[in-house]
């Protein structure tokens, strides 16, 4: 038996096919008001017995290597072996071509 997807169906759940009273043309709009409380802001969020004030963080960055590059998609660096495409636009990795 072939089905007509294109066809309008009866609903179901029995509802109707009037807009919502919202969505009517000169319905006022409904304003919500939210109830927030001071306990709700965001604060700084801190480890429980990390004190990193006297603390230097140092990181090394390594530069691309030759058999690397640069997804023109995600920006990350991956490996040749990774690469998908290679175009006009730049290189694309394997996981953002498809």
């Amino acid at each position: 038996m072939a089905v007509d997807y294109d066809a309008r169906r009866a609903d179901a759940a029995g509802g109707s096919d009037e807009a919502l009273p919202e969505l009517l043309p000169g319905a006022a709009p409904r304003t919500r008001e939210l109830d927030l409380d001071e306990s709700d802001t965001l604060e700084p969020f801190e480890l429980p017995g990390a004190d990193l004030s006297g603390e230097q963080l140092s990181v090394s960055v390594v530069p691309v290597q030759e058999d690397e590059f640069t997804c023109t998609v995600c920006f990350l660096v991956q490996h040749r072996s990774r690469l998908a495409r290679s175009g006009l636009s730049g290189p694309i990795c394997r996981d953002c071509f498809g």
